[in-house]
């Protein structure tokens, strides 16, 4: 996290840039900046650092983020150590890019509150090959077909129906962040990425920060709207949900693959940050012809 503004420029003065990432992991920190973003995770998964939550994500996902959103993608070991490249396409813009008050005609109404949703962060939960299509065209693309290409992906979004549309943050977070606080977090962010799965501590992480253990742990608290321990457990639990959905293990094997070492615990604090119990949270997502291998005790 050692930017929290990132400016992002468009020298063709189009009024919309378009980026495609191409690397061996996301390399960026946890900024916002004042565009809105779309962006195609191509190939990838990892978890997403949105304001307040924490989420997977993965090959396809398509988010869109309204200015001053503070994001970030931090990629899972286990898809790096693959060696593999992660792909992003990504297109930033202001919301005047076609003039003042473009949107806000009648006839864009569904853009203009599409644009309104993404303050909070959005989340297409189902991606059209259509929208993959005209992201992959985007890149190929300069002048009138670009932009073309780009208002037909924001309409495309905007006809999809709200079920399609998962709002990550249901109220507006406004980061309390200072460069310097930023620089300070960076290191304990990604030591908590990289190590849930096993013992995480706040004497670690108290040292990457450069603080007394009681200093950063009211630090952490003060800049993070939360302690230390909470956003370990939010971390694994977001973990913990992708396995439910992916892998058909038991709920004992997940929880341990999570970085939890008890299972009453476990259930504990994940229906604090899901509402579910981690059975109902995958029966949710499933229909019972499935055949998944369920743990056969109580939660």
């Amino acid at each position: 996290m050692k930017v929290i503004f990132e400016h992002q420029s468009n020298p063709s003065g189009a009024g919309f840039l378009v980026k495609e990432y191409i690397q061996t992991h996301f390399t960026s920190p946890y900024h916002f900046h004042d565009l809105y973003e779309l962006i195609l995770i191509k190939k990838s998964y990892g978890k997403l650092y949105a304001a307040k939550k924490i989420i997977n994500f993965q090959d396809n996902d398509v988010y869109l983020f309204g200015p001053d959103f503070a994001h970030c993608f931090y990629n899972e070991k286990s898809f790096i150590e693959k060696g593999e490249k992660a792909h992003a396409i990504a297109i930033f813009f202001k919301k005047d890019f076609l003039g003042e008050g473009f949107f806000e005609n009648a006839k864009y109404v569904k853009v203009n509150e599409l644009l309104g949703k993404s303050t909070s962060g959005l989340h297409l939960t189902k991606t059209t090959p259509v929208i993959q299509e005209l992201f992959s065209n985007i890149t190929k693309q300069r002048g009138l077909d670009e932009l073309i290409t780009f208002l037909t992906l924001l309409s495309q979004i905007s006809q999809l129906p709200q079920s399609s549309l998962g709002v990550i943050n249901e109220t507006q977070f406004v980061t309390k962040f200072t460069n310097k606080d930023s620089a300070r977090l960076e290191p304990v962010i990604n030591y908590v990425m990289e190590n849930f799965r096993e013992e995480v501590d706040s004497k670690t992480a108290a040292k990457l920060a450069h603080l007394s253990e009681s200093a950063f742990c009211r630090y952490f608290k003060g800049r993070m709207e939360q302690t230390f321990s909470q956003f370990v457990n939010h971390v694994r639990v977001a973990h913990a949900t992708n396995l439910l959905l992916t892998e058909e293990w038991d709920i004992l094997r997940i929880y341990f693959e999570s970085g939890f070492k008890n299972l009453s615990y476990f259930n504990r604090q994940f229906r604090h940050f899901t509402g579910q119990s981690p059975k109902e949270y995958r029966r949710s997502f499933y229909s019972k012809s499935e055949n998944l291998v369920m743990d056969s005790r109580e939660d």
